[in-house]
């Protein structure tokens, strides 16, 4: 089950495009932050062996199993990062209705809007 952040999202900027920004951003620092400190414990645990991690991630061949475990992974990461975009349009596509529509045709048409 997918999780949800319900309530009013705090807003920094007038253009809220520059508050998703700032989100997407964010949510790039925290990967890249995660990721820097798994291939250090990586080297770390890696040279306690004695093992010389250049050469041998060189050689590795990767096989569909391990393919679609990576795919599977960066697809996570694309949720996380797109959430606010994805949420937006859809409050926004549930406020989109026929009257709503019209009523904006109309507005328009009569030059109100």
């Amino acid at each position: 089950m997918k999780r949800e952040a319900k309530g009013k999202r705090p807003s920094f900027y007038e253009d809220p495009a520059l508050d998703q920004m700032m989100s997407m951003i964010m949510v790039l620092a925290g990967e890249v932050s995660v990721l820097a400190d798994e291939i250090d414990s990586t080297q770390r645990v890696l040279k306690a062996h004695g093992i010389d991690a250049v050469t041998e991630i060189a050689k590795l061949e990767f096989d569909d199993e391990a393919l679609e475990v990576r795919e599977t992974r960066r697809q996570a990461m694309l949720d996380r990062l797109f959430y606010l975009v994805r949420k937006e349009a859809a409050e926004s596509g549930a406020n989109e209705t026929r009257e709503n529509y019209l009523a904006t045709i109309d507005s328009i048409a009569d030059g109100s809007l």
